[in-house]
């Protein structure tokens, strides 16, 4: 298999736009919450607050899991709003957000009001959907296939 393959199977996407407003919104919602990780943005705690609760709930090295859990938020919620390698994003946001929810959430029930688990479940579903639609034909992966094809 050569590299031409492989990025005709990664940027493979079905070519109508109901995935643009899955993009956009989730890829706006991982990352502000990356930016809350990395950057103290938006009201969130940097990469060293952040650290020390990751490492407070069992998730160590802390401030190596915030880097990693807010990189991927962040830079795969950029990723997502251009529509680049969406099927591979999709499947790590996806798998941070299982995380997140078996590690954080589940024992407060389903509800937000309680820090449950709705909010990442919603995202693991959006995830999971653009991983097996891909970006949709407003998207670098829709403009990429084309000129590979």
């Amino acid at each position: 298999m050569n590299i031409k393959n492989i990025a005709n199977i990664v940027t493979k996407t079905e070519q109508s736009v109901s995935a643009l407003p899955l993009r956009l919104i989730a890829g706006m919602l991982f990352m502000a919450h990356g930016a809350q990780k990395l950057f103290a943005w938006f009201g969130g705690y940097g990469l060293e607050g952040t650290g020390q609760w990751m490492e407070s709930i069992g998730l160590a090295p802390g401030y190596l899991m915030a880097l990693m859990a807010g990189s991927v938020e962040f830079f795969g919620g950029i990723l997502l709003i251009v529509g680049l390698l969406t099927r591979p994003t999709s499947f790590v946001l996806a798998i941070t957000m299982i995380v997140a929810i078996f590690s954080v959430h589940i024992d407060n029930g389903l509800f937000m009001a309680t820090n449950g688990y709705e909010f990442a479940l919603t995202l693991v579903a959006i995830s999971v959907s653009l991983m097996f639609s891909g970006a949709g034909k407003l998207s670098l992966d829709s403009a990429i296939a084309q000129r590979l094809a």
